[in-house]
């Protein structure tokens, strides 16, 4: 029987977002569970769609020893304060060094983390723990928006990617990378590996694998996996991140030397081949809502409005006001917003109570791009404590916390106030409020691609809206200087 040491350490950074994770978005989680260590791991995250959920279930379903570390994630941000970090990875060290002898270790990743310090969160932390566990083999589950580097390909033994966006798959992921390092364990040997990074940025808009070219793209990728029999990984990059190792990568596993680089070789003309079709528009606020409303006369179904320029899950600060502000002055009815942050207001709406007019100055409050505060007055609708339990396909069975909340309405627009940051891709983040989303005519959710896994089959059109905020859609509109010399933009 093996022993197998688990935890999780995750980040996806948006350098160009001004607001920073802190050691409190990793302890409070949010969107995600806060942190947890040891037995709380077994005891909170079981069941969950998380990769460490699947890494569990394969682990025990194998009759392996499982032993808990510490596993945290936060809201995606700008970089990660180096003092969060570094107290972060002194737990997962210690937890370590008291572990006892251990036969594998798996860790749930993301791969794109920077700190105020590193450039490469995650090949920092495999090096640290590769010089302190030796030989040991160590498997990493990771984002498919992960930026992978050599350091993390060179101090790791085996890493495994999503391949959905939105990322239904993440506890499947885990248990596949699980699966491997047992098999690995168990054979007392180490996979043939090959790593190839690509050099063309995508707009995170555009790596929807619900739609083309991704959805062939890794059709595709499983078919040559199966041929050679060996497994593939192709992590299309978080393009938000100006560090020299961002962008898309190809990682592939297998018992044959030559079987492995053929199989990496194959998949690098099959994406090269697409890379044409990754294209991506957008509308800005004024124009996608006067549409909407247009399309919401003759469609029983909502318009939903994807605000993907200020979506908090690639970093944007979730207080940008662009599209409630069309809203507003265009008259929409029987509209809402998902969600502004601003727990000021928040607050003010559980002291005065349901049924109280307020004028306020809504959301705009935060450094980087916006569009202002939504002043206007305001009835506080509904107020809530922020707790209930995620039902779409990501977050389902999730225990999500955003602090009190309130429902706000100005006119014939709705709209959602928190006090933690998390993108709008589940459905509970309304229906908690009393809002059925089928009923309503438009709406508004921060949010890229992931509300597409539970909003889309209610609606009858979806618009991606480029409203101020740091979740630049057009990569031109960025100016990087920390690419590798052969990187070029797709916008």
């Amino acid at each position: 029987m093996a022993r197998i040491a688990i935890g999780g350490f995750q980040h996806e950074t948006n350098t160009f977002s001004l607001g920073p994770a802190e050691l409190e978005d990793f302890v409070l989680g949010g969107g995600w569970p806060g942190l947890q260590r040891g037995q709380k791991i077994l005891e909170n995250l079981r069941g969950m769609n998380l990769p460490i959920s699947g890494a569990i279930e394969a682990i025990v379903a194998a009759g392996h020893d499982l032993v808990p570390l510490v596993w945290t994630a936060a809201t995606p941000s700008g970089r990660v304060d180096q003092a969060a970090f570094d107290e972060i990875l002194a737990m997962l060290l210690e937890d370590i060094r008291n572990s006892g002898p251990l036969d594998g270790i798996y860790l749930d990743l993301h791969g794109a983390m920077a700190t105020t310090s590193l450039d490469d969160g995650e090949g920092a932390v495999l090096e640290t723990l590769r010089e302190q566990v030796g030989n040991v083999p160590i498997a990493a589950s990771l984002d498919l928006h992960a930026n992978v580097s050599p350091k993390m390909f060179a101090y790791s033994d085996l890493m495994v990617g999503y391949r959905t966006y939105p990322h239904v798959d993440m506890a499947d992921t885990g248990r596949r990378t699980a699966e491997l390092l047992i098999r690995f364990v168990e054979e007392k040997r180490k996979p043939f590996k090959r790593y190839i990074q690509g050099n063309t940025l995508l707009p995170l808009t555009s790596q929807c694998t619900l739609s083309e070219p991704g959805a062939s793209l890794y059709r595709q990728l499983e078919q040559i996996e199966r041929e050679n029999s060996v497994t593939l990984s192709l992590t299309l990059g978080f393009s938000l991140a100006d560090v020299y190792d961002c962008g898309p990568a190809i990682l592939a596993y297998g018992d044959d030397d030559a079987a492995t680089i053929r199989a990496a070789d194959e998949l690098r003309k099959v994406f090269n081949d697409a890379l044409p079709q990754f294209d991506a528009s957008a509308l800005d606020a004024p124009e996608a809502v006067k549409r909407a409303i247009e399309l919401a006369r003759g469609e029983t179904k909502p318009i939903i409005l994807a605000d993907t320029q200020d979506n908090p899950g690639g970093g944007g600060q979730m207080d940008t006001t662009g599209i409630l502000q069309a809203l507003i002055s265009q008259g929409a009815q029987d509209a809402v917003v998902a969600a502004v942050y601003d727990p000021d207001i928040a607050a003010l709406a559980h002291e005065v109570g349901v049924g109280a007019e307020l004028d306020l100055a809504l959301g705009g409050k935060l450094a980087g791009p916006g569009s202002g505060s939504a002043c206007g007055k305001y009835a506080v609708e509904r107020v809530s404590e922020g707790n209930f339990v995620g039902t779409g396909p990501m977050w389902g069975g999730m225990a999500i916390n955003l602090g009190k909340m309130a429902l706000l309405r100005i006119g014939g627009v709705r709209v959602i106030v928190a006090s933690r940051k998390m993108q709008a891709a589940d459905q509970s983040i309304l229906t908690h409020m009393g809002i059925r989303p089928a009923a309503c005519r438009i709406i508004a959710l921060k949010s890229s691609v992931h509300f597409r896994a539970d909003f889309q089959d209610i609606a009858s059109a979806i618009l991606v809206v480029a409203s101020p905020g740091a979740v630049t859609a057009r990569l031109t509109d960025l100016t990087y200087q920390n690419l590798r010399p052969d990187m070029r933009l797709m916008s």
